[in-house]
């Protein structure tokens, strides 16, 4: 099966630290390795409405379609490796990849696309740039990641790290520029929550 890489790009402008070192990391994938990069700024979804138990409206959700949600949709559905790039906002995703990961909880509504049995066994990575010297401060933004994938379970391959504030300050970080050679290389194992001992 043709690996696709689908990268998810969440920062609020075009060209920042997070997307430099991603490409980066992409650089490195072989030429078979399918490619699609989306920022998701330029396909915005409107605030996530939570509908599960409004007894209004029936439990299934149709299938989105003809718009932002359905491009989204169709392109997580496509990819076999879906990284999440985005910056350290606040210590955690930024809106927009947030509001992302909020409709995946719709789409498990959607019968006809078994979401979490089609995800099942694909592969989740995160690529963040942090304006601080220690990294501990994008723990967070690491476990939502980890916990998202465990979830389904996806396999999740870790976050690529790197520190710059302004951009293309990110290709200062000569360590971070290194991990991102290797970052895409090996196999991530399947995602387990930190308290799961099985």
């Amino acid at each position: 099966m043709t690996r696709k890489f689908l990268f998810l790009l969440g920062s609020a402008r075009h060209d920042g630290n997070s997307e430099t070192l991603a490409r980066k990391a992409a650089e490195q994938l072989p030429p078979d390795v399918e490619q699609r990069w989306l920022h998701l700024a330029d396909h915005p979804l409107p605030d996530f409405e939570d509908l599960r138990h409004d007894g209004s409206r029936p439990r299934a959700r149709p299938r989105p379609a003809g718009d932002n949600e359905a491009l989204l949709l169709d392109a997580t559905l496509d990819a076999t490796d879906i990284v999440l790039v985005s910056p350290l906002y606040w210590y955690s995703l930024s809106a927009t990849t947030k509001r992302y990961l909020d409709y995946w909880d719709a789409w498990l509504e959607v019968p006809e696309i078994d979401f979490k049995n089609t995800l099942k066994d694909r592969a989740l990575w995160g690529v963040t740039v942090l304006a601080h010297r220690e990294e501990e401060v994008a723990d967070p933004l690491i476990s939502t990641l980890n916990h998202v994938a465990a979830f389904f379970p996806l396999r999740f391959g870790g976050v690529l790290l790197g520190n710059g504030s302004r951009p293309g300050n990110v290709l200062d970080d000569t360590e971070a520029l290194a991990r991102a050679k290797t970052f895409f290389a090996r196999e991530p194992p399947l995602a387990r929550y930190p308290y799961d001992k099985g």
